[in-house]
């Protein structure tokens, strides 16, 4: 079998690897990215309606804070605009009571989404990647420590890097990734303990002709204790001409098929808004708990972000030649966009140093 060889190997085309990978392409450093899946984004992913409308089935909202998202962003020329939650939230306290139209307070930081979609920054960032520097449908499965750098074994092929970058989440690699010599037991029983955000969630988006949620007696922005819908948002499009609502459903739900979700997801509505919602021109959703290029059972109870941002996954390991990044690993904002993009930098920041 055919040795390719490179300076740079990426492990995982999501926000992070292919952020890093736009910037050793300015650097005029070779680099491959090996992806598992048949597309590029990870936990980025905007659907589309037959009417054209955008939904977010993955990563949605920034802030101003995330300076280091909002900094690419600016590089690559994306746009982002406030998400609309309007006056008033619908808001269901407990079952046994009807839901209420409660006022909302002020926002002195709102939420914001990228023009276009989230994938639009995915789109702009891969442009100027050769599309053989993206090898897509291929699963690594070992990597080995040689006199001049690291092996990695793929279920199609061998490479030889210089650097190898992990950017799939912590666990993912812990459970699919063997590394000869192992890494340390210090920095395994972290991995196996870190959680992958976005890994029990379900997104859920419908489109419709009409906003019908922004009356005066209404609103797109619910919050309901009971479920099984626990949250939703005005999800309308920038231009505000292709109009649609998106939430999360309880990951409870994972085990329904699609249709009995839709079924529930547009009863619960149907007590906010009566029979408009039966007119949905489109139902989507993802199971992320089914992504099995995202998520793995944990095999013990752990917590939203437990162990994101430690400080172990700061180091270089296998003499100094494997990084293990990703959303999940930086020091803030783990496990959001701004997670990656800060992931990505510091390791780029350490290559630089090394030997760009």
């Amino acid at each position: 079998m055919k040795v390719i060889n490179t300076e740079v190997l990426i492990l995982g085309a999501g926000l992070c690897g292919l952020t890093l990978a736009y910037r050793l392409q300015k650097e005029k450093c070779s680099f491959i990215i090996i992806e598992a899946r048949d597309r590029i984004g990870g936990r980025i992913l905007t659907s589309k309606s037959s009417t054209g409308t955008t939904i977010e089935m993955g990563a949605t909202w920034l802030g101003k804070k995330h300076t280091a998202l909002n900094h690419l962003l600016g590089e690559v020329g994306g746009k982002i605009f406030e998400q609309m939650l309007g006056d008033h939230a619908i808001y269901e306290p407990i079952s046994t009571s009807p839901f209420q139209l409660v006022t909302l307070p002020e926002n002195s930081d709102p939420s914001y989404r990228i023009v276009d979609g989230s994938f639009s920054l995915i789109d702009k960032l891969s442009a100027p990647i050769k599309k053989d520097q993206i090898r897509m449908g291929e699963k690594a499965i070992e990597i080995n420590v040689e006199s001049d750098g690291l092996k990695l074994k793929t279920d199609l092929g061998i490479y030889k890097a210089k650097k190898v970058i992990s950017t799939v989440p912590p666990y993912l690699f812990f459970k699919t990734v063997r590394t000869v010599p192992q890494l340390p037991l210090t920095l395994q029983a972290i991995m196996k303990q870190t959680h992958t955000w976005m890994g029990e969630s379900i997104k859920i988006g419908l489109t419709f002709k009409s906003p019908f949620w922004r009356r005066n007696d209404s609103s797109g922005t619910i919050f309901s204790n009971v479920g099984p819908i626990s949250e939703m948002y005005d999800h309308s499009d920038f231009d505000d001409n292709a109009y649609a609502l998106k939430g999360f459903l309880n990951g409870a739900y994972f085990s329904l098929t699609p249709d009995d979700r839709k079924s529930v997801v547009v009863n619960q509505l149907k007590k906010y808004y009566g029979k408009k919602v039966d007119e949905f021109i489109d139902y989507k959703e993802l199971v992320w708990a089914k992504e099995k290029y995202t998520f793995a059972p944990y095999k013990e109870h752990v917590l939203p972000h437990q162990h994101n941002g430690h400080p172990l996954f700061q180091n270089s390991y296998l003499k100094g030649r494997l990084y293990v990044g990703g959303s999940e690993t930086a020091s803030q904002f783990p496990g959001y966009m701004e997670g990656a993009v800060q992931s990505a930098n510091f390791m780029y920041q350490r290559l630089k140093d090394d030997w760009i």
